[in-house]
Parts: structure tokens; C-alpha cells; sequence
């Protein structure tokens, strides 16, 4: 079980990854070098795995191409979901791997640089390996929020207009 502080320190980092353990500790109203302490032994430990930066794809012209893919498998004996998911995540394509209940088993995110390169991944990759059922691809038109962070510009209007 993880200790209230370190949920707390969790929970300030998700929303800013680049606040100092000072910065942090004034926010939580902590002790500095206790949420250092805490920190430095969460990403020795394994919690915390890394940091990231959100880039608003509007913003930058970014013409990457991103997919969401549900994948059916069969799961393996004595395995279940874990090696046929291993085999996918290692592809560097693939940015996310989750195990999902409902229709499929695995919700894969992708990224390319063409509808033809996410095309031959799913043709050429995806779809031969062992134990892959079937998949269905879903392309990302526009991206609204990340990670709770909102990446489009609100107009200002908070209600819908109506009109007779």
C-alpha cells in the first residue's frame, strides 16, 4: 500500500512534472528534503517511471498519423494476455498497450507517419503474429484532451446557443 504522502506528491507531479521537490513540498505544505526523499525513492523503487512532455499537435503542425487498433487474441496457457501483449509493445511503433474488457482483449495505440505505414504495421506486423484473431482500426482525427491536459482553445461560450 503507498502512503498518503506519496499519493499526494503523485498526485501534484501527474499535473506538473516539472516542479521541484521545493515547489512540491510548498504546494503539499511538507517538508522539502522529505519530498525529495520520497521522490528520488518512488523512481528508484520503480513508481515513478518517468517524465513526460504533452505537445499539442495543433500548435506544431505535427502530420504524424495516430491509431487506436482493438486487437482479439487467444490468450496463451499458463500466460493468459501477457506474452501476445509483450510481443506488441515491443514493436516501436506502438505507444500504448492495454488489456480491456468488453469485445476485444488488447486496445493498442499507435503512431506513423502515414495512413500507409499504420496500414503495414497492422498488415504486415499485427495481424500475422500467433494467437491474433482479428483487429479493427481506429484513426485519430483530432485530439481535445491528453492526459488531462486540454489541448484545444475554448471560444469562451460556456452554453450551447439555442435557437427557436
Amino acid at each position: 500500500m503507498i502512503s498518503s504522502i506519496r499519493k499526494k506528491i503523485l498526485e501534484v507531479l501527474e499535473k506538473d512534472a516539472r516542479l521541484t521537490p521545493r515547489e512540491a513540498a510548498i504546494l503539499l505544505s511538507e517538508d522539502e528534503n522529505l519530498v525529495a526523499g520520497e521522490i528520488a525513492a518512488m523512481e528508484a523503487e520503480g513508481i515513478i517511471l518517468g517524465y513526460k512532455t504533452i505537445v499539442n499537435p495543433e500548435r506544431v503542425r505535427d502530420d504524424k498519423v495516430a491509431c487506436l487498433i482493438e486487437v482479439s487474441v487467444q490468450p496463451e496457457r499458463g500466460h493468459g494476455f501477457d506474452k501476445i501483449a509483450e510481443r506488441i509493445y515491443r514493436f516501436p511503433e506502438v505507444r500504448s498497450v492495454y488489456l480491456v474488457s468488453g469485445g476485444y482483449d488488447l486496445l493498442i495505440v499507435i503512431e506513423g507517419q502515414s495512413l500507409r505505414e499504420i496500414a503495414d504495421f497492422v498488415i504486415e506486423k499485427l495481424s500475422v503474429l500467433p494467437n491474433v484473431r482479428s483487429t479493427a482500426s481506429h484513426f485519430l482525427l483530432k485530439k481535445y484532451k491528453e492526459l488531462g491536459t486540454i489541448l484545444v482553445e475554448s471560444d469562451g461560450q460556456e452554453r450551447i446557443p439555442v435557437s427557436p
